[in-house]
């Protein structure tokens, strides 16, 4: 029994050891960390020495554009492309992202033709076009869909980022600091993504834009009602007069009812927003597992003339129903 209890001593005190010094180590580095961190992408650039007009360009490589000298439907497309790419921020040119999802679906494409002529499937048409959709499907479905994801998450950290910042806003401007002091406060103070988009407004009202003219740059960019507001009531003081920080004390609060608003509205048809990404999704998911379980479920019947035909069309029809089903989830507060 004494044996025992001094093993459990023992065991107790080795716990008690190892578990002080991991916390004494852990919190060391985790203060270094917050010591030298940048607190936003912006302050990361200009800490490892980039000057502020090479910043602002780096963080305005992806901005939207109307790509008007395209047709219609390729321009929207493209301009959806670019305004994921840039929410998301991710470090490619919306050139160089369908560059190379060409590139990948050109090599996706001649890898499955060979695949299918070791295996013994005759090269036809509609072996051609079945390989097109599957390097498709992969090449191009998989990257926009994950880009997608991660430009809503940026968004919604955006808007929820944005209350907050107005909340600054009027604190700096009823202790004293003129309205680029405060948002020189929201650059040093706030994270990504609104403290770097702030940093891009300060650094263009330091060469010379106007205030308002940058802010709703910064609206375009990020397809945000709010910060249009916010431009409205800074115009507006500025033509009439009047106590601004009052003024976007009750924006912050109209700003928050209607985000409440939002996620009750979003509460209430998240069934049909799900539905309409599993119908969106669940396609591209149950034509590349099939083909990759069974490929002789397509191959044999690929070189008939109906699939020739038919398989183009189903796409384009796919292609109407998820621009339908967008169109129909996307509800406007």
């Amino acid at each position: 029994m004494t044996d025992l209890i001094v093993r459990l001593v023992a065991l107790l005190a080795i716990f008690g050891s190892v578990f002080l010094l991991s916390q004494v180590v852990l919190g060391g580095a985790w203060r270094n960390r917050a010591r030298f961190a940048a607190v936003n992408r912006r302050l990361e650039l200009i800490r490892q020495g980039s000057d502020r007009a090479t910043v602002a360009a780096q963080l305005r490589k992806n901005a939207p554009r109307d790509f008007s000298e395209y047709p219609l439907i390729v321009g929207g497309i493209l301009r959806s492309l670019q305004s994921a790419l840039f929410a998301s921020a991710v470090n490619f040119t919306i050139g160089q992202l369908l560059f190379w999802m060409g590139l990948a679906m050109v090599i996706l494409t001649i890898g499955l033709l060979l695949i299918m002529s070791i295996y013994g499937v005759a090269i036809a048409p509609g072996v051609v076009i079945l390989a097109m959709a599957l390097a498709a499907s992969v090449a191009i479905g998989i990257p926009v869909v994950v880009i997608n994801i991660i430009a809503q998450r940026r968004r919604k950290k955006m808007e929820q980022q944005f209350p907050v910042a107005l909340d600054i806003f009027v604190r700096a401007l009823r202790s004293g600091h003129p309205v680029a002091g405060a948002i020189n406060l929201l650059t040093n103070e706030m994270e990504d993504p609104i403290g770097s988009e702030f940093g891009i407004v300060g650094d263009e009202i330091a060469y010379g834009a106007e205030l308002t003219d940058t802010l709703d740059a910064m609206a375009d960019r990020w397809d945000m009602e709010d910060i249009r507001m916010f431009v409205v009531s800074l115009a507006v003081q500025a033509e009439t007069g009047g106590n601004l920080a009052e003024i976007l004390e009750n924006l912050s609060g109209v700003i928050r009812a209607r985000a409440s608003l939002f996620l009750k509205v979003r509460a209430l048809s998240s069934e049909g927003r799900m539905t309409g990404w599993i119908l969106t999704v669940l396609p591209l998911i149950t034509f590349v597992s099939m083909f990759l379980i069974n490929p002789g479920f397509y191959t044999d019947v690929s070189r008939d003339i109906i699939f020739v035909v038919g398989f183009p069309g189903l796409i384009l029809w796919y292609f109407i129903g998820v621009f339908w089903i967008r169109k129909l989830v996307d509800i406007k507060v």
